[in-house]
């Protein structure tokens, strides 16, 4: 119950930015989800038992959602300094100590949560908040169908080393769900495209959905922790919220803007 009202007092918000206010404010609520991702996230290392210059790190990451969800053109740009901030910050450091895992993992950041939170922005700000809410949506169908299904009918374990709960049927209750969404709604998405590309884009999406709450899971194991925060009640924390959209974000959004391409 606590995770039906969390999700009741998130949604709105959510829904209020995207739906009535211009594009910069779903910018800006990316940054503030990164920010509080890139906390947790920080944590998650220092509980694995790295150290990494959070400060210069998280100013990177934050500046790659900026600037994917408006410019998604200036990815090399974007590297390029992101890659200069996280060589001098492991330059400026006082030991030499873990120095790669150090720079690998903040540099890890800024592709993780950067690009993924950045490309998500970008759907909003590229092609209107209808195309940006079918993602959403066919996410959100996906987990539930997955988090029920798999109470329901569970009974094989999917990958019980890295999530106990997760089960083979609820993983394809969870796929079977976002092909259907995508079928019922991927118009918005992609006009003109076959509903067999719908259906298609819509299994993909599960599918990365899941491996991204499998990633964030192994994650969350290697540092020793149940939940990346406590912030959202019967949620856990907002990497917990987000971890499939991580990893969906960037392909449906490359998706759709090779899809505009070949329309125009």
């Amino acid at each position: 119950m606590t995770r039906i009202f969390s999700a009741l007092a998130i949604l709105p918000i959510v829904l209020g930015v995207i739906l009535c206010l211009p594009p910069f404010a779903t910018v800006l609520l990316a940054n503030v989800v990164a920010l509080l991702a890139f906390v947790e996230y920080a944590k998650l290392a220092r509980s694995a038992g790295i150290q990494i210059s959070s400060i210069p790190a998280c100013a990177a990451t934050l500046a790659t959602v900026t600037t994917i969800a408006l410019s998604p053109h200036s990815l090399p740009i974007v590297f390029m300094t992101s890659t200069v901030v996280v060589a001098v910050t492991a330059l400026a450091g006082e030991t030499t100590e873990q120095v790669l895992a150090r720079v690998a993992t903040a540099g890890f950041a800024i592709l993780y949560l950067g690009v993924s939170i950045g490309a998500l922005a970008a759907v909003q700000v590229q092609f209107g908040p209808e195309v940006l809410m079918v993602l959403l949506g066919t996410v959100i169908v996906s987990d539930m169908a997955q988090y029920y299904g798999g109470r329901a009918i569970g009974r094989h374990l999917l990958a019980p080393s890295v999530s106990p709960k997760k089960t083979i049927e609820g993983a394809v209750c969870g796929v079977v769900a976002s092909g259907v969404a995508l079928f019922i709604f991927g118009g918005s998405a992609m006009p003109g495209v076959g509903s067999g590309w719908h259906v298609l884009l819509g299994v993909l999406i599960a599918m990365l959905g899941i491996t991204g709450d499998l990633f964030e899971s192994r994650l969350k194991r290697a540092s020793g922790m149940k939940d990346s925060s406590t912030l959202i009640p019967g949620h856990g924390g907002v990497l917990d919220r987000i971890d499939g959209l991580l990893l969906a974000a960037p392909v449906y959004f490359v998706v759709i803007t090779l899809l505009a391409r070949t329309s125009l």
